[in-house]
């Protein structure tokens, strides 16, 4: 899976039609929400770091959730400068998860152990986990 990585408001209007998962660089305002969604009705998940999730309006929140958009927390890079305009999730990770499922493990024990193994925030592993089912 694609990550769209969007650094500024600005590159909210680049954003294509397809995108089902954006993480935020930015710190959102409602009109940033109302815009993603506008512009990628396939949209499953934001992710952003913890910080920039506690300052959405419950207004924005409430419109996610009608949408059926996720919040996932945590960073996606360590460094700004780092980023490009997409990150991609490794098929190793979907693999990882169906071993883990056919050797019986709990969804939650897949998550601890997926967590170590990749470093992903604990909200994309937990989504990603959900997806695979």
């Amino acid at each position: 899976m694609k990550i769209r990585v969007v650094s500024s408001k600005e590159e909210i209007e680049t954003l294509h039609q397809s995108e089902e998962m954006i993480h935020l660089a930015f710190r959102p305002s409602n009109t940033d929400i109302f815009s993603m969604i506008a512009k990628c009705p396939k949209l499953k998940a934001i992710h952003m770091p913890t910080s920039y999730n506690k300052t959405l309006s419950k207004s924005s929140l409430m419109f996610l959730e009608m949408q059926g958009v996720k919040i996932l927390e945590g960073d996606l890079w360590g460094h700004r400068e780092a980023i490009e305009e997409y990150s991609e999730i490794s098929q190793h990770v979907y693999d990882s998860i169906g071993e883990y499922r056919q050797k019986g493990m709990s969804d939650e024990d897949i998550l601890t152990q997926m967590k170590t193994e990749t470093g992903l925030s604990l909200d994309i592993l937990s989504f990603l986990i959900n997806r695979t089912k």
